[in-house]
């Protein structure tokens, strides 16, 4: 009998078509650290805002994301604070730099909601499978509630939660876990789906029941990174997912 209960899901690229945006923003945030760095003679190529931001960046918190692409390039900069203005100096200069970057691009240009979202999520209510929403980002619950989608969680864990109770990042399974705990079940009865290399590695560290890959981009290259992180299978989308649940046994 399928034991799973409840099902938790990364927001940005998994509900919401906004992972282009962060990695957007991620990208002109790089490069211009890299241009600067440039000029003290560490000539670097451009930040790949597909692979790069996919490995390194996507699901981790701000500055574990700049630290880790930072330190895959050999740029040692110092912590900072998180206090630091928008900047190329420290790495929580560059996390600064990209969140002005991201917080004007959401101010001019709609998220919108992937189609298939609020169908799967209406369909999973109805046959009484609880759901969640977690986000490294702060500006999760604003996304959702502009998209519709709110409404349709029972549970949701964004980056200013994990803030306040000291989370850590993916690939901990820290955030994961706090929404299992909202909704009241086992990470055994739980899926969690994602569409970032760090947290499908959450999810598996987090020994969730079902870890769920998606990957969209338009050749599939994400697969294999996905499978190799810990889900235990990858979909395109969400469309299937009601039926995977369905069949699935722990």
């Amino acid at each position: 009998m399928n034991s799973l209960r409840a099902v938790i899901f990364d927001t940005d690229g998994v509900l919401l078509d906004s992972a282009v945006l962060h990695a957007e923003a991620w990208k002109a945030a790089f490069d211009a650290c890299l241009d600067a760095w440039a000029s003290r003679g560490a000539q670097q190529r451009p930040f790949d805002a597909d692979r790069e931001y996919r490995e390194l960046v996507d699901g981790k918190p701000r500055f574990d994301g700049a630290l880790a692409f930072l330190t895959a390039r050999g740029l040692d900069l110092p912590r900072g604070t998180p206090d630091d203005l928008p900047g190329f100096d420290t790495v929580c200069a560059v996390a600064a730099y990209k969140e002005r970057l991201f917080t004007e691009a959401i101010g001019v240009r709609a998220v919108a909601p992937f189609p298939e979202a609020a169908p799967v999520l209406n369909e999973l209510r109805h046959k009484g499978i609880r759901c969640a929403a977690v986000s490294a980002s702060r500006h999760a619950r604003a996304l959702l509630k502009a998209a519709r989608l709110d409404d349709l969680f029972d549970a949701s864990v964004d980056g200013g939660d994990a803030a306040r109770l000291a989370l850590a990042g993916k690939p901990d399974p820290a955030l994961f876990l706090e929404a299992a705990a909202r909704l009241g079940t086992a990470a055994r009865s739980t899926a969690v789906v994602e569409d970032a290399a760090a947290g499908v590695e959450a999810g598996s560290r987090g020994r969730f029941g079902l870890v769920v890959g998606i990957d969209r981009s338009p050749d599939g290259h994400m697969s294999d990174s996905l499978t190799a992180r810990g889900a235990d299978l990858v979909l395109a989308d969400l469309t299937s997912l009601p039926t995977v649940l369905r069949g699935y046994k722990p």
